[in-house]
């Protein structure tokens, strides 16, 4: 299950793709997706909400169990998935594309140098799963 290289990786599997200069795209990693299983409905904040890093912002349901989904960056959001109402198992299908979550406007931008690289996140995953 690799990652994307130019994203960062929460502890918590969350991604984050720099996209301007201070807008972000979130989403849920791969291995968090496999973790999850199928998934069958998402909960994400509005337009205009005010999110901090570290805390949740929304919530997946599966058909396994349910999942807070946390802020990796602090900022305000400015667009939600709305192709995830109709269908949220796409975050299984393609969780770094047509799967993301929120976009938002980071109020630090320095804040993502706090976030695993992908290499990081993966050597992670590696251990977690040896865990198991």
């Amino acid at each position: 299950m690799s990652v994307p290289k130019d994203y960062r990786c929460s502890e918590s599997h969350e991604w984050v793709k720099m996209e301007d200069d201070n807008i972000v795209t979130i989403g849920i990693t791969d291995y968090a997706q496999d973790k999850l299983g199928d998934i069958v409905s998402v909960e994400l904040p509005r337009v205009g909400d005010e999110v901090e890093r570290g805390e949740p912002i929304g919530m997946i349901d599966s058909q396994k169990a349910s999942t807070e989904v946390f802020a990796p960056i602090s900022g305000v959001v400015l667009e939600v998935n709305e192709l995830l109402n109709d269908d949220p198992a796409v975050i299984n299908s393609d969780p770094y594309e047509e799967g993301w979550l929120v976009r938002i406007e980071v109020e630090d931008v320095e804040q993502i140098d706090d976030l695993m690289t992908a290499e990081d996140y993966e050597e992670l995953v590696g251990r977690l799963d040896d865990e198991e």
